[in-house]
């Protein structure tokens, strides 16, 4: 069997033809009126005064239109949620170090995988039976998901097209439940429905049992209909799975063809590049110097950036 395509380098060019082609038809960014989209988006910041963003160029107020079908009073709405759960949520945000977050990855936790779906979504997934609780504490989790969210969203790809969450539930216990409070469940739905431009195409949960259920119950009330509808549960059915993701697009322990790569592989990746590290520092996350290349720390340099 060959080899299956992988590449950790993050798509960060423009949108090919056929992807513009998607975003006009399912996210309303019509070549006629983008320019004046965005422009809309920011009167409104500046007229409402709701949040200070960082910054307003194109680019970065882009993300949100796309993300709320080029509104801009929703994009306005999803922008201020944006900030709003940083300021309530500022210690997953304070002085965090990527590499300081590579446990996940070596516990297999957690991952992103160096491919995507066959309709070209990034996947996010989850083995929450590799999480110790005792050992890496919620927080953790939910650093390293908001970094993921953040590294996928330099990709006008995954912009337009959302991506997909599959949560694999073996070996999940009573420890597990015990952190799954409902004030975490709100942060896990403020996180991937309403405070960050992400569209959620699609929640698959695998492995599930008793334990699971007990939990979904604190989940479920907080869920809207349209949310609702985006969740499939497969039990231990990977044959149900692959109706929704081909196996050509999965890992071998789901009936797929890919090995298990660590989330750690982007986070390796990211040191030789300035781009990427240079908007991380822009969000406020932190490096070393020795954890990134020498000529990436002197191209920041160059340009005012402080690592840390």
């Amino acid at each position: 069997m060959p080899s299956p395509d992988y590449s950790v380098e993050l798509d960060l060019g423009e949108p090919p033809p056929e992807l513009l082609q998607y975003a006009s038809e399912h996210c309303g960014e019509l070549p006629d009126t983008r320019l004046q989209a965005v422009e809309d988006l920011r009167t409104i910041i500046y007229e409402r005064g709701e949040c200070s963003p960082h910054r307003t160029d194109d680019e970065f107020l882009v993300k949100f239109l796309r993300a709320r079908n080029f509104i801009p009073a929703r994009a306005h709405r999803l922008l201020v949620n944006y900030y709003r759960f940083k300021e309530e949520n500022s210690k997953l945000f304070k002085n965090v170090f990527p590499f300081d977050l590579r446990e996940i990855g070596d516990r297999q936790i957690m991952s992103v995988p160096p491919y995507r779906d066959q309709d070209g979504r990034r996947l996010l997934l989850y083995r929450i039976g590799c999480w110790s609780p005792k050992k890496i504490p919620i927080d953790d989790l939910f650093r390293g998901t908001i970094m993921a969210l953040e590294l996928g969203l330099l990709e006008p790809r995954s912009q337009i097209l959302g991506g997909v969450a599959l949560f694999d539930l073996e070996g999940i216990g009573t420890k597990h439940a015990w952190e799954i409070t409902p004030g975490v469940a709100s942060r896990i739905i403020k996180l991937l429905v309403s405070s960050f431009p992400a569209n959620t195409h699609a929640i698959h949960i695998i492995n599930h049992s008793w334990v699971f259920d007990k939990m979904y119950s604190i989940f479920k009330p907080l869920l809207n209909s349209q949310m609702k509808s985006r969740i499939f549960f497969h039990g231990h059915d990977c044959q149900s799975l692959h109706k929704h993701i081909l196996p050509a697009h999965l890992p071998e322990r789901y009936g797929g063809i890919h090995p298990d790569y660590s989330y750690t592989i982007w986070l390796d990746s990211l040191k030789k590049n300035y781009r990427v590290v240079s908007e991380l520092i822009d969000c406020g996350y932190k490096f070393r110097e020795d954890e990134v290349a020498p000529e990436v720390v002197r191209r920041l340099k160059e340009e005012g950036f402080k690592l840390s």
